[in-house]
């Protein structure tokens, strides 16, 4: 018998043991920060800027735009902290693996210079939120390693080490490596950080309520209207407010603008208990595949979190991704056994920059920060500052660089051709026998139909056009889930949307199915 998936039978069962030993679907994060229980918007309210989206850079906007003395609505879909933020690494650096070499090629040594002290002040002021604000988030003052293991990655290495000095980053070329593998060599960042991550949103938020400012969640926002005052329309109400930033990771009400600049990625993470503290330090490789290493220590347990396996959303899914990373965990970093494992989806800018700005060259009051290049905790932290300044009416110095309607033909043509490529070759699965917890998509007289038959047998079909511009959806396996690969949006197993830019959850499919399925 041959699965969804072109697996044997013997083979499902290896997939199926695979997993019993990866640990809880769950991010450690959110697995240990608590709930939260803001109420749902359900009246409409006013205030000076509504601010969609209650991840880093929603959050740190709304914080610092308080501070400036505006009043802030935030309105998140879930709850706060559990998008993008909350399956992070919690590395919080300046050092984003070879990223001053790219920008220097790409765009030039100031430009280079710039994104350097954006992060660099990022990192300061997330440091400073957290003594001002008493966060409880486990912050640590680590060195962060961009590492070599071959001869080519050392050479790589050097060149980013003496770039990221030069530009003023606190940059050093070290072979003193603190990994129980053999290493060339490394770029070495002092005075970085780390933290948990959705506690530190969690107090973000705590500080963002009250004094006429707001926190909702579970309200999805269903449509922006520019003007004065400009409105954020949900099921339960409406927001109207003078300026309106989003900040969904996915810009929400760009009308695809974003599409074309931004490309979806997707990526995985481990983490496995370790006997060993954490130590003062983290790591990213240069070779592939690529390693993301840190430790933490969460309710007196040590765990090592192994990051890596990322791809482009329009290519396959897990393919025993977390396998590897496991291994990864045990046999080169020590785990004795893997206890929790997700998956995060990021916004990849095709020039190698985050978008920051107006959402349009014709937007009066609505703007957008999307594009974090996987550095969301220093990118997003940088990007709410720059628009805390923006709509404060104070000059920055970094915003010309972050700027969302930047022209950079140079930089961006080859990225940009190659992943829509990508994205308009996604195409139907043509699978018709499932399994219990599989899925797949089908042509049933002539709709395309995302088919999923559950643990216990029953089959569900649904509408397999995405809702935000009409792609087709792919099951995902391991997190049961219906994923658009052209845009990044994301259905339950039941067609709720769980992330955007899609607002609309998947309709149902054909009421008749093949007979094999059923």
């Amino acid at each position: 018998m041959i699965s969804t998936y072109g697996l044997t039978l013997a083979d499902m069962w290896e997939v199926a043991m695979e997993k019993a030993i990866q640990g809880e679907p769950e991010s450690l994060w959110l697995a240990s920060a608590g709930d939260t229980d803001y109420p749902a918007l359900a009246r409409d309210v006013e205030a000076d800027v509504a601010v969609i989206g209650a991840g880093v850079a929603g959050l740190t906007a709304a914080l610092a735009l308080k501070r400036a003395g505006h009043t802030v609505a935030v309105i998140e879909a879930a709850r706060v902290g559990t998008g993008v933020t909350g399956h992070t690494t919690g590395k919080v650096t300046s050092l984003h693996r070879l990223a001053y070499t790219e920008l220097a090629r790409n765009h030039g040594t100031d430009t280079a210079r710039i994104y350097g002290q954006a992060n660099e002040a990022a990192l300061e002021h997330i440091q400073r939120v957290v003594a001002e604000e008493n966060i409880d988030c486990d912050l640590r003052l680590v060195a962060n390693y961009t590492y070599a293991v071959t001869d080519d990655a050392l050479e790589l290495v050097r060149a980013e080490a003496d770039l990221a000095a030069r530009v003023g980053l606190p940059s050093s070329f070290t072979t003193d490596v603190p990994l129980p593998f053999p290493v060339k060599g490394a770029v070495r960042f002092d005075g970085q950080a780390q933290f948990h991550a959705v506690r530190y949103l969690q107090g973000l938020a705590r500080a963002v309520e009250g004094d006429g400012s707001f926190v909702f969640e579970q309200t999805r926002a269903l449509q922006i209207r520019d003007g004065t005052p400009g409105v954020v329309e949900t099921e339960g109400g409406n927001v109207r407010a003078r300026d309106i930033i989003v900040a969904t990771n996915v810009p929400f009400g760009d009308e695809g603008v974003f599409d074309s600049r931004c490309y979806p990625h997707r990526s995985y993470i481990v983490a496995g208990r370790v006997d060993t503290p954490p130590q003062d330090a983290t790591f990213i490789s240069v070779d592939e595949p690529m390693r993301s290493i840190l430790t933490v220590s969460v309710s007196g347990q040590n765990y090592v979190l192994v990051g890596g396996e990322g791809h482009r959303a329009s290519e396959a899914g897990d393919d025993g991704r977390y396998g590897k990373l496991a291994a990864f965990a045990r046999d080169g970093l020590g785990a004795s056994e893997i206890a929790y494992r997700w998956s995060t989806q990021d916004s990849m800018p095709v020039d190698g920059l985050p978008y920051v700005g107006l959402m349009s060259a014709d937007a009066r009051h609505v703007y957008v920060i999307t594009g974090l290049r996987k550095w969301g905790l220093t990118n997003g932290t940088a990007a709410a500052l720059i628009l805390t300044d923006v709509i404060s009416g104070r000059e920055n110095p970094w915003a010309a660089v972050f700027n969302s309607n930047r022209i950079t033909p140079a930089a961006s043509a080859g990225r940009l051709a190659e992943e829509n490529t990508k994205a308009k070759t996604a195409d139907l699965t043509g699978h018709f026998t499932l399994a219990p917890g599989e899925g797949t998509v089908i042509d049933v007289a002539g709709e395309s139909t995302a088919v999923y038959k559950d643990p216990d047998g029953q089959v569900h079909s649904l509408s397999a056009i995405c809702t935000h511009m009409g792609c087709t959806v792919e099951f995902n396996l391991d997190a049961t889930t219906w994923d658009c690969p052209c845009h990044g949006s994301r259905f339950a197993a039941d067609g709720t949307v769980i992330h955007g830019p899609a607002t609309t959850r998947l309709p149902p499919g054909p009421e008749h199915l093949p007979e094999s399925l059923i």
